[in-house]
């Protein structure tokens, strides 16, 4: 078992990192939609001629 993570370390290390990056995306992501903000712009949908979220 240690061989084996000794191994592989670099690739478990990247997965963790990457792991960790989509979690601070998609809590940032839930806390934007708490806020009323829309995903794609970050602005006030109420106020945007193109939007369809109204």
């Amino acid at each position: 078992m240690i061989a084996w993570l000794g191994a592989n370390l670099g690739t478990i290390l990247i997965v963790l990192a990457l792991a960790g990056m989509i979690s601070l995306i998609v809590l940032s992501m839930r806390r934007d939609k708490k806020k009323g903000e829309h995903p794609c712009c970050g602005g006030d949908c109420g106020h945007c001629a193109g939007c369809s979220h109204r």
